[in-house]
């Protein structure tokens, strides 16, 4: 513990080097314009991959980055990022040799996480006339966790959170990406919204 308390005193002091106001900026509050919501792995550090500095993204995490609509915890980060903070832009972020997705696909128990997968475990079978048409089981799993982002997404964008922010005219865009942990690089899977207008009727809570 030691160790880490010395690198907390020397990111500071380089910080203070840098920029001799830098934390006294940050003590009034903050403003970001970019909610993170990405997987728990430990390898994945949400705002230095995308060079911003702390302060510039507001960020939620957990086991695969789900968005399940009963999980209280990431809708009060949704609502606060977007009704409180002004947020523009919410970045749903998964990565290629997910655990979370790898175990959704396996016929086991794992406990009490079991659960929680089970919302992956929805995508997977509603994809799996696709998925079974990819023999590699690498590149099955790539596309799980790429059709996992996808429908969170959607799952963001059926919130009333997120509805009601564009029928106040809010510039509010929803990202899905995948990070790729053996090159660094984020792979935007193309599937942004930013109205009321591409969502199905069926998931609206308020006319067009």
């Amino acid at each position: 513990m030691e160790k880490l308390f010395d690198n907390n005193k020397r990111w500071a002091a380089e910080k203070i080097e840098q920029d001799p106001i830098f934390f006294k900026k940050h003590v009034d509050g903050q403003a970001p314009k970019y909610l993170w919501i990405g997987c728990s792995d430990s390898r994945i550090p949400a705002n230095e991959m995308i060079g911003l500095e702390p302060g510039d993204v507001f960020v939620h995490r957990n086991v695969a980055n789900v968005v399940p609509h009963t999980d209280m915890n990431c809708l009060s980060v949704l609502e606060f990022g977007v009704v409180n903070l002004g947020i523009e832009h919410i970045i749903i972020c998964g990565h290629y040799g997910c655990g979370g997705v790898a175990a959704a696909m396996e016929k086991e128990q794992y406990g009490l996480i079991d659960n929680w997968l089970r919302n992956i475990r929805d995508v997977y079978a509603f994809k799996k006339d696709a998925l079974d048409q990819i023999s590699d089981p690498h590149e099955r799993h790539c596309r799980l966790v790429e059709f996992n982002v996808e429908q969170q997404v959607m799952n963001v964008c059926h919130t009333t959170i997120v509805q009601n922010a564009w029928a106040q005219k809010k510039p509010l865009t929803v990202h899905g990406w995948v990070y790729d942990i053996a090159t660094g690089r984020l792979k935007d899977l193309r599937c942004s919204i930013s109205s009321l207008k591409r969502i199905n009727p069926l998931y609206r809570t308020l006319s067009s």
